[in-house]
């Protein structure tokens, strides 16, 4: 095992669109039908495939144009779901950095806010070789297509890479292209699967 492969929400950087619409609706129970019924997870999936985030406030507003002020938040007040580093995970990419492990990155992750992402966390960019972001290349994750894309851009065997996602369904499209992979739930369990591997010290 040479490379290791992170992804970044929820495993480098906390998102939380939750954090943004408790600040908007009265009650836990309004954030919730919102973000099920209006701006849910399929939705926002499309914006991480490419779609621009107007075209995305526009059609939501069409299908709720009562909510329309609220879905138009998703986009101009987007900064406010990004919660800040996850102190724990950013140690482990530096101390991965210092030994010299090869580090790259996949991301489901619109273009234009990840360009605004890495202005606001500029640890981000010089820690890998290389960052694959899915609204660049129009394919999420966990499409095979999109953890071959990195290991063809970059000459890399499967098998020589640890991936390490938040989401099962990512971590087993990482294994069936043949990738080790690490389902996060935590630094200190990441942290561990890495001193077993040998990649970090005990």
């Amino acid at each position: 095992m040479t490379n290791v492969v992170f992804d970044i929400g929820n495993v480098l950087i906390h998102w939380d669109p939750r954090a943004l619409y408790a600040k908007i609706f009265d009650s836990e129970e309004e954030v919730d039908w919102f973000l099920t019924h209006v701006c849910n997870a399929d939705w926002n999936l499309e914006q991480d495939r490419g779609r621009s985030f107007e075209a995305a406030i526009a059609e939501a507003a069409a299908r709720h144009p009562d909510y329309a002020e609220a879905i138009a938040a998703y986009n101009h007040r987007w900064h406010e779901t990004i919660l800040g580093p996850i102190d724990g995970t950013v140690a482990i990419l530096s101390e991965l950095k210092a030994r010299g492990t090869p580090l790259y990155a996949i991301t489901n992750f619109n273009q234009h806010k990840f360009r605004e992402t890495l202005q606001r966390f500029p640890f981000l960019q010089p820690s890998f070789r290389d960052i694959v972001v899915s609204g660049d290349e129009g394919v999420v994750k966990p499409d095979p297509a999109i953890y071959r894309l990195l290991l063809d851009r970059n000459g890399l065997e499967a098998a020589s890479c640890l991936f390490i996602d938040d989401s099962p369904k990512n971590v087993t499209g990482a294994e069936a292209v043949g990738m080790k992979a690490h389902h996060f739930t935590s630094p200190e369990a990441l942290r561990a699967e890495l001193v077993g591997l040998r990649l970090l010290d005990g």
